[in-house]
């Protein structure tokens, strides 16, 4: 039993209790009295709002599916189904044109452009090589991905292979060329990198000595003026080094002597308390607020071994540079970092009300993520070293809200905790996730309610799906995973996003974002399909690791987002009609074959990630797709998979028991996949008996009645099962 102390009107959870008082309070100028007073009075007035806005979505989903079975099949009318979602306020009415507002907000949101990380908060190796990828090296994010050929002898095994490596640098001279052209000649010529006076000169191998085209791109340099050990240049607004170090085995092989090129890339992290973790109670609670308030003092060190040594990783600091005019130059050694709360949905027994009943865990988040985000506000030596926002702003994504009233109430949420932590109103600024049907639908309305403080919309095409199939559950059959790509809503959502955040003024001002790219191990591909991304007009994109935010960063040096933006303003919005089309299959004259395909497929997915978040905790890893490809997986992939299974057997495109049967096929897939994880429970060896096993079943067969088809609830009851058991 979790031990709880009382205090005002709540009851903490012991552990929780003790973090804040014992590692948190005492760094902050708020009082313990004051801090649970203000948090009890929080919690008492806002419970009931947030359990009557999740009533009102049971409320709207039920007249949803009478709507679709009283106008089934050919009894359906688009016109008269849009004009019934006005009627029940699905749909509401325009807002008046209007331009955001938010102040004191951080370069790397409002006037640069560059990727995206979001790693789980619960993993303190990842959280530190996230806010530590805003510096990349471009010759190591080429040499170890595929996106160097291993042909012709350039393959990627034992030591340095100088065939490979030379690859390397005529890419990396593709790029220098293209960033920072030369006035004649190319980088691939060059022989030697001089400062001189005020500018840099290149030593062709002619003998002959140019400039840049765009002096204004040499910021500065490291190192001696005569032997720099690196020169800084900025293009696209994202900065990039040469750098040279006379010991590399790369520089002794290049003529110019460089040994690196190193890129600004991952401008800003999601560190992740939501889809991507798997806390369940006060402990895992505990762990997530714990690395948060390591990230927020600069003080989370994490140890790994290497080669047999065991290696501390810390936080990076600052970069310190010299420019022409004798002026120092201090740029960010981090990522800007976000925190993702939790949506309005869960609740957690890390406090309690008077009556025993849980908080709503949003709540719980909101407090306590802002009040350690609070003490990097404050100047101490530390909070100077390692500051996260020069504009003294709180970052926190807001998930999985439906519809203007639940971003007026996130807003509402922010302002009660920015008066409990004694902080300027909009100090804490809000990313609102575009991943809700009712949200896309109302996205201008939504974002008038945040207007002050929002700095980030987003969309996620997963759960975005996952609420589509659930919330037209009752409409009909939904088409094939791959066909829906191909419906008329996906890019209707993707563009309305761009078009409302444009048009209410983000541009230069707040962040545009999109969705994961998912494959980790192909590099190559995502260097060839995420420009798609930059060119759609957003000025981030997520990416799955360091070495994919080192790659993508080279789309934003293509392409000048900002100036793209420009254009699409002036291009037509994308149309509500066609956002409002529900994807469903136009041809259900499937064979026996592509429904257990679509059903093997769907069931292998749900099964690779269930396991280990039941049996492991784990909330993010590399699963194994049933090709065998590796996917950087998240809950937004297992809402998908089990609400299109769940209509297919509403609609008898197949039957429980085939549904059944899959499951259990996927089940020794799944188990063969994993054969050299030491951890690994195997299900098919005990299906009665393994608890990740049933939990995707119930995922799958109760699918239609989860609210909003949401995964969380059934995959905590789980999870919390297999904890009481160890």
């Amino acid at each position: 039993m979790t031990p709880y102390i009382k205090i005002q009107n709540i009851q903490v959870a012991q552990c929780l209790h003790q973090f804040i008082e014992q590692d948190v309070l005492p760094h902050s100028l708020i009082s313990p009295t004051d801090f649970w007073q203000n948090f009890s009075t929080i919690i008492e007035k806002l419970t009931p709002i947030n359990k009557a806005l999740l009533a009102t979505r049971d409320d709207l989903q039920a007249s949803i599916d009478g709507w679709h079975q009283n106008n089934f099949g050919d009894n359906f009318d688009f016109s008269s189904y849009k004009q019934f979602l006005k009627d029940i306020n699905y749909l509401v009415p325009e807002v008046d044109d209007f331009t955001i507002t938010t102040e004191n907000v951080d370069a790397e949101l409002a006037t640069m452009a560059g990727p995206q990380l979001v790693v789980p908060i619960m993993n303190a190796r990842f959280a530190i090589n996230a806010v530590n990828a805003r510096w990349g090296s471009l010759y190591d994010a080429l040499y170890g991905s595929d996106v160097i050929s291993a042909e012709n002898g350039a393959e990627n095994a034992g030591g340095y292979n100088a065939v490979r490596g030379q690859k390397v640098i005529e890419f990396a001279r593709q790029f220098l060329d293209q960033s920072i052209p030369l006035m004649a000649g190319s980088h691939v010529q060059a022989k030697h990198y001089k400062i001189s006076d005020t500018h840099l000169t290149v030593t062709l191998e002619s003998g002959e000595t140019v400039r840049l085209e765009n002096g204004d791109a040499f910021k500065g340099y490291q190192g001696a003026i005569d032997a720099p050990s690196a020169l800084l240049f900025a293009h696209n607004g994202l900065h990039f080094e040469i750098n040279f170090d006379e010991n590399s085995v790369i520089a002794k092989s290049d003529q110019a002597g460089i040994s690196d090129i190193t890129l600004e890339s991952a401008l800003t992290t999601i560190m992740d308390c939501e889809d991507s973790v798997a806390a369940v109670d006060a402990d895992d609670k505990v762990i997530a607020y714990k690395n948060w308030l390591g990230l927020m003092q600069g003080n989370l060190t994490t140890d790994l071994i290497k080669n047999g040594k065991t290696i501390q990783r810390t936080m990076a600091v600052d970069r310190q540079y010299q420019q022409t005019d004798g002026a120092n130059l201090t740029l960010k050694g981090r990522s800007l970092m976000f925190v993702r709360n939790v949506g309005h949905l869960m609740t957690n027994n890390a406090i309690l009300l008077a009556d025993g009943s849980e908080v709503p865990e949003g709540i719980i988040d909101a407090m306590v993520t802002s009040l350690i985000a609070s003490l990097n506000l404050q100047q101490t030596a530390d909070t100077k070293t390692f500051c996260n926002s020069a504009e003294k702003s709180i970052y926190i994504v807001k998930p999985k809200m439906h519809g203007p009233e639940e971003v007026a109430f996130a807003n509402t949420l922010f302002e009660q905790v920015e008066d409990a932590l004694a902080l300027t109103r909009n100090t804490i600024k809000m990313g609102i996730m575009d991943e809700e049907r009712r949200t896309s639908v109302n996205l201008k309305a939504c974002i008038a309610q945040a207007k002050s403080r929002v700095v980030f919309i987003n969309t996620g095409f997963l759960d975005r799906t996952g609420d589509e199939i659930h919330t037209s559950m009752a409409a009909g059959i939904i088409a094939k995973k791959a066909d829906i790509k191909l419906t008329p809503w996906i890019s209707a959502y993707e563009d309305n996003n761009v078009d409302v955040g444009l048009a209410c003024g983000f541009s230069g001002k707040a962040q545009i974002g999109k969705g994961m790219w998912p494959i980790p191990d192909q590099m190559l591909n995502m260097l060839a399909t995420k420009i798609n991304h930059v060119q759609a007009g957003a000025n981030t994109a997520w990416v799955p690791s360091p070495t994919a935010a080192t790659l993508h960063a080279l789309h934003y040096h293509r392409e000048n987002v900002f100036a793209l933006q420009k254009k699409l303003m002036l291009r037509t919005p994308a149309n509500l009609d066609d956002i409002l089309t529900i994807p469903l299959a136009k041809d259900t004259n499937w064979s026996e074959q592509e429904i257990s395909d679509e059903l093997d497929n769907n069931a292998q997915g749900i099964l690779g990630y269930v396991v280990r978040w039941i049996d492991q905790g784990v909330g993010c890893s590399k699963v194994l797709d049933i090709n065998n490809v590796g996917l950087m997986e998240d809950r937004a992939t297992l809402r998908i998979s089990s609400q299109h299974m769940a209509n297919w057997m509403k609609h008898k495109v197949c039957s429980e028991k085939q549904v059944l049967a899959s499951l259990k096929k996927m089940a020794k897939t799944v188990d063969s996949q994993n054969k050299n994880d030491a951890n690994y429970q195997p299900m098919a060896s005990n299906f009665e008996k393994s608890i990740a096993f049933k939990a995707a079943c119930d995922l799958v067969f109760l699918g239609t009645t989860q609210v909003n088809g949401y995964t969380e609830p059934l995959l905590h009851s789980y999870r919390l099962k297999v904890k009481q058991l160890a």
